[in-house]
């Protein structure tokens, strides 16, 4: 392998080398950082590159592994995290310009679990504003590396784009509405949305705490179920983290066999509805390989979420309101347009529409559950298209966001995992992607899958067309 191409290889693979002494993890670092450099000018994903700090981390990595002590599959692994998750000493602005300042005295968890798994921590990805849909204004947005006016989806947008361009090996997003999903889709990766709680939340910036899920993107299923090896697990700081025992995410896996019995279900109606037909017709031929791996598919009827979607975002903006309450709207002049709207019809949501949201949110759970009874995999698109331009969202949030949310937002609502991954590109180079969806605590059978399916096939492995 040359360091030419080390920035694409898959975070298993650098971690083996790195394991058995072949690879440095400073002169990896040094590859990353140097392809930081060349790039991000344009791509605009990070918001701070911390050169200095993941040299130190590397060298100690480098130190460690050399004397015997090895951590694990992140360890002296470059990465990155969404600039959303406090780092102490280091300036975490959550992509909003009122903490353009802000340097947290603390660690968010998450970053604490990569530092005791021995990552590299390469620096910190711009984001849309607090976590929404759009980037502050006096902010840049960050470009999708596969074809300029395509979406990057948000509100990880920086996190896709970097771990696209191979810019870090894997990163952190979160996902409220589909901020996870989003940019894996529309950048080509594997995404997890773990179920609500398996990841704590400590030492973020919140958009809506209930809906908020923090969870790893990366190239594959098998790079994703490393990073979320080191990232799930209880946590006292966070009392609503789970306290279940995490399996060994990558152990696993079971390679192309990973499929074998496994009961998947799609509800060809729900996924069909208003959809391109070429971009149906790629998860359509995703769920014939699942088939012929091992997999017993099966039509099934998805619960519909209509009842719940008038809810989500008055619920969603709510929750925001009151994570913002200290500075909006006492310094509303220094947000940007979207969010401060946001904000504001927050402020107007009734006590009764909120109360009928918990109803229907509970009510769709529950149905999500009992659909689980009979399948173990549920497969559902992202989008209703392959990737969308930037205006072509725009337009349809404008709408409603459902148009782009409504295959997404029911499983924040529900608090169910899934795993994003590519499933075609199409003529006109975008990317299309498909969801797992599983029932709570079901990652590491919807990873399992996933890598079967991306042992089947190469559309994990294409790469985008930058330099």
């Amino acid at each position: 392998m040359s360091l030419g191409d080390v920035h694409y290889q898959p975070l298993t693979s650098i971690a083996k080398r790195i394991e058995a002494g072949d690879l440095s993890p400073v002169t990896v670092t040094e590859a990353i950082l140097a392809r930081i450099d060349a790039l991000d000018g344009e791509l605009k994903s990070y918001t701070t590159v911390t050169a200095d700090l993941a040299l130190e981390q590397a060298e100690k990595a480098e130190a460690e592994i050399a004397a015997g002590i090895y951590r694990g599959p992140m360890h002296g692994v470059p990465v990155a995290v969404k600039d959303l998750c406090f780092t102490k000493g280091i300036k975490t602005t959550g992509g909003m310009t009122i903490y353009a300042d802000y340097i947290p005295d603390h660690d968010a968890t998450v970053v604490t679990r990569l530092a005791d798994a021995g990552a590299v921590l390469l620096g910190k990805l711009h984001m849309t504003e607090g976590a929404t849909l759009e980037h502050h204004p006096d902010l840049p947005e960050p470009v999708n590396p596969w074809k300029n006016d395509l979406w990057t989806g948000v509100s990880s947008s920086g996190s896709g784009v970097a771990t696209a361009a191979g810019l870090t090996f894997a990163s952190i997003g979160s996902d409220t509405g589909g901020s996870i999903r989003f940019p894996s889709a529309c950048n080509g990766l594997t995404g997890v949305k773990p179920t609500w709680g398996r990841i704590s939340r400590f030492g973020i910036f919140d958009l809506a705490s209930t809906f908020d899920h923090l969870g790893p993107m990366a190239r594959s299923a098998a790079d994703a179920a490393a990073m979320l090896q080191a990232l799930a697990g209880w946590d006292p700081k966070d009392s609503t983290s789970l306290s279940t025992p995490v399996p060994d995410y990558l152990g696993e896996l079971d390679g192309i066999y990973g499929a074998r019995g496994v009961r998947v279900g799609i509800d060809w109606d729900y996924a069909g509805a208003d959809a391109d037909p070429v971009s149906l017709g790629f998860i359509e031929d995703a769920v014939d390989v699942l088939g012929e791996i091992g997999a017993l598919t099966q039509p099934i009827h998805f619960p519909s979420p209509d009842a719940l979607l008038q809810y989500t975002m008055p619920m969603t903006m709510a929750e925001m309101a009151v994570h913002h309450e200290a500075t909006y709207p006492s310094q509303a002049e220094k947000y940007g347009g979207w969010i401060s709207e946001g904000l504001k019809a927050g402020h107007g949501v009734s006590a009764l529409d909120i109360g009928k949201g918990i109803i229907e949110r509970y009510k769709f759970r529950g149905a999500v559950a009992r659909m689980f009874d009979d399948i173990d995999v549920f497969v559902m698109p992202v989008f209703r298209t392959g990737t969308p331009t930037w205006e072509e969202v725009r337009a349809a949030v404008a709408e409603d966001f459902n148009i782009i949310g409504k295959f997404t937002s029911p499983f924040n609502a529900t608090g169910t995992p899934t795993v994003t991954l590519p499933c075609g590109y199409t003529e006109d180079g975008r990317p299309v992607a498909m969801q797992f969806a599983g029932k709570p605590g079901s990652e590491a059978l919807l990873l399992r899958v996933a890598h079967a399916y991306q042992q089947a096939t190469d559309w994990h492995t294409r790469r985008p067309p930058i330099a």
